[in-house]
């Protein structure tokens, strides 16, 4: 009887008894509820975004408004896609849509002034947006206005009109050499990448003002332009940047000589980032021990900028640095881009070329005359080819708007020779350099390096285009700038004529 019972209780026991658990099935139970609080989450996030967040009302793809991977998929996976999926969005749901858990996006050109505010009027900048050239320093990647304005403030005397016009000797001297080069490819009977010709004008154009000196792009027979295309190849990463913020600075911290060895192709490129990262070093340097201007008066803008009367931590050389690469960047791509879409159109329409000589003939009596900027934005038709060439590389849903730009994919200079309040109309909807209290601040440096360019390579030479097509230039990927299918902007002609009369 004892036995029988003493086997019962160890059987019981041996049912009853649990092992301890041992550290693998831990770890798998860890993992298991991980996962499950992170479904939770994700799961009641989702909730919370389609029905009680504060933008819940408005219209939109309900994954736009779940989830940032919508637009991470059109803009990183599938290259800078975002902008024309947000067009899909206004046909299908109206002209305001959600585009993301965050943001609406609203499709009304008059609306326009009431987001590029001005004045008095509050615009912090997008903090999710300033990562994108991985430049966190500079200006264009300040969030606060109020901060915003005080570094705008530093650099705003340096391009005022008045400023600018100061500058004249250095663009149109810039932009005779650039002519030069043009009657050598002639004579030459050589091809000229126009793109990487006009990046180099407008380059040697801003270190000059950032500097006091040109640095000598069109003095190189290829105008540099692997740095031109290092541009670009930066610029494709804006998206990248966004979604990634701490990767360009982690990368920006890779000395030189190591992303030489590791990219051999772009050497030249971290070597001239390196010499303007030097070159600020060194001017930081000098103006705290005290040496003044070599050049009096206002000085250039990083003599401005390491000015010991501003605060420390508005001089520092991280500051120098990203806004070395930023003028560097504003003030060579846009312009040299608006400078070779405009010899793209004229080359392709050589009618256009031809009545916009007829009318340079009027304040350039000879091919070799020269003017100054106020003499030719009085020309219509040459205000008229500068406007279309900014109306076509920026600003997709202004500019593209069809009821306010008829045939918005033509270029049609003559569109801005109308009645005055047509063309006012135009004009304020003109909008390639924003609006408000962001506005560009090199606007008018850009139109100063437009108007005398463009006048100067008109009125010497006839080009025509070779081996470049509408696919060359047609933009189908936006990248902080709007790029084509393949590759870049590049636009190759040759001069086919030095005029005589």
């Amino acid at each position: 009887m004892l036995t029988a019972a003493r086997a019962f209780v160890l059987k019981l026991r041996a049912v009853c008894f649990i092992t301890a658990p041992s550290a693998t099935m831990l770890d798998h139970l860890g993992v298991l509820f991980a996962l499950i609080a992170v479904f939770s989450f994700l799961v009641v996030r989702s909730i919370y975004r389609l029905y009680f967040h504060p933008l819940s009302a408005f219209p939109g793809p309900r994954l736009a408004a779940i989830s940032h991977l919508y637009e991470f998929y059109y803009d990183v996976i599938k290259g800078g896609q975002f902008l024309f999926q947000i067009e899909q969005m206004h046909q299908r749901y109206g002209p305001i849509v959600r585009i993301n858990p965050r943001e609406l996006h609203i499709k009304d050109p008059s609306y326009y002034n009431a987001i590029y505010a001005g004045g008095v009027r509050k615009r912090d900048k997008d903090p999710h947006f300033v990562p994108i050239f991985g430049l966190p320093s500079s200006m264009v990647a300040t969030v606060g206005i109020q901060h915003h304005r005080f570094r705008r403030n530093i650099l705003k005397e340096f391009f005022s009109k008045r400023s600018v016009n100061e500058l004249a000797p250095v663009v149109e001297e810039r932009a005779l050499k650039l002519m030069e080069r043009f009657e050598e490819a002639y004579h030459d009977r050589s091809i000229i990448r126009l793109d990487a010709a006009f990046a180099g004008l407008a380059a040697d154009v801003i270190m000059h003002y950032s500097y006091g000196k040109s640095w000598g792009f069109l003095e190189d027979p290829d105008f540099r332009s692997d740095i031109c295309i290092a541009v670009n190849e930066a610029m494709s990463f804006v998206h990248v940047n966004r979604f990634f913020p701490l990767l360009a600075p982690l990368v920006r911290k890779i000395p030189a000589r190591v992303m030489c060895t590791i990219r051999p192709a772009r050497a030249s490129l971290f070597e001239f980032q390196q010499s303007v990262f030097d070159h600020a070093a060194r001017l930081m340097k000098e103006r705290e021990s005290g040496c003044k201007s070599p050049n009096g008066g206002r000085g250039n803008i990083f003599e401005k900028l390491a000015d010991p009367s501003l605060p420390p931590e508005e001089r520092t050389l991280a500051r120098l640095q990203d806004e070395a690469l930023m003028l560097l960047i504003a003030g060579t791509e846009t312009t040299s881009r608006a400078l070779t879409l405009t010899a793209f159109y004229l080359a392709r329409e050589p009618e256009l070329w031809r009545k916009l000589r007829e009318e340079l003939r009027t304040v350039l009596p000879t091919p070799t005359s020269t003017a100054t900027w106020a003499q030719l934005e009085q020309l219509p038709y040459l205000t008229g080819v500068v406007n279309e060439a900014l109306l076509s590389m920026s600003t997709y849903f202004v500019h593209q708007d069809p009821t306010i730009f008829p045939e918005p994919q033509a270029f049609k200079p003559e569109r801005w020779i109308q009645p005055a309040d047509t063309t006012e109309r135009l004009t304020r909807y003109l909008v390639a350099f924003n609006k408000g209290s962001r506005a560009c601040l090199g606007m008018n440096l850009a139109y100063i390096e437009l108007f005398m360019t463009v006048a100067y390579f008109v009125r010497r030479f006839d080009m025509e285009l070779y081996q470049t097509t509408e696919e060359n230039v047609q933009v189908v990927r936006e990248m902080g700038m709007g790029f084509p299918k393949d590759g870049y902007v590049t636009v190759y002609a040759k001069v086919t004529n030095l005029v005589q009369d």
